[in-house]
This record gives structure tokens, C-alpha cells and sequence, in this order.
């Protein structure tokens, strides 16, 4: 029971459910977001997985990994990113600018 609750069982009010509808904002929200990271081919898994466990053991030859997940930039996110970033930068070169999500429709 929450705080409101309480008020409304003092009071006498009935607890019925409103059905609501949920806001669309705009037509952006419609669209599918554009994941940032992809998974990769099987083929790649030995080599990356060999190279991320020999960088992560270092100096210490009696450490164990375990490589559960490799992903890789998606290339579309990042071209478009990109491009989003340079237009939006315009003419100043010393901004820096940050995508966050990426929608298409």
C-alpha cells in the first residue's frame, strides 16, 4: 500500500484503473533505434579472444579468461554518427559533439 493509497482509504475514494494511451511525440519515436555495436563473425572469436586475454594477463602467465561476448562497432552507426556530429559542428573544429541514439524509421 503507498502513501496515496492511504489518503484514499481515509477518504472513501474508489481505486479505479484509467486507461491511458501512450504520447507519441513526434514521428521519430515511431522508428527502430540503430544499435551502436554489432556482434561479429565466429571467425573472428579465436584471434580477438587470444589478443583481449594476452593484454588482460600481462606479466601474470597464471591468469585465466573467459571471452563471453564480442561485439564491433556498427559500421551504419558510426557512419551516420559521424555525419551527424560534422553538421552539427559546423565550422568550429575545436567542438566535440556526442551521439547518444540513433532512430530510423
Amino acid at each position: 500500500m503507498g502513501l496515496w493509497d492511504f489518503f484514499r482509504q481515509k477518504k472513501g475514494i474508489e481505486n479505479t484503473p484509467v486507461k491511458t494511451e501512450p504520447i507519441v511525440e513526434n514521428d521519430l519515436a515511431v522508428g527502430q533505434e540503430v544499435p551502436a555495436y554489432i556482434e561479429t563473425d565466429a571467425k573472428n572469436y579465436e584471434l580477438v579472444s587470444v589478443i583481449a586475454a594476452a593484454i588482460m594477463a600481462g606479466e601474470q602467465t597464471d591468469s585465466q579468461f573467459v571471452v563471453k561476448k564480442i561485439l564491433e562497432r556498427n559500421p551504419e552507426a558510426q557512419l551516420v554518427s559521424v555525419i551527424a556530429a560534422s553538421i552539427a559542428a559546423g565550422e568550429q573544429a575545436d567542438s566535440q559533439m556526442i551521439v547518444k541514439k540513433i532512430i530510423k524509421k
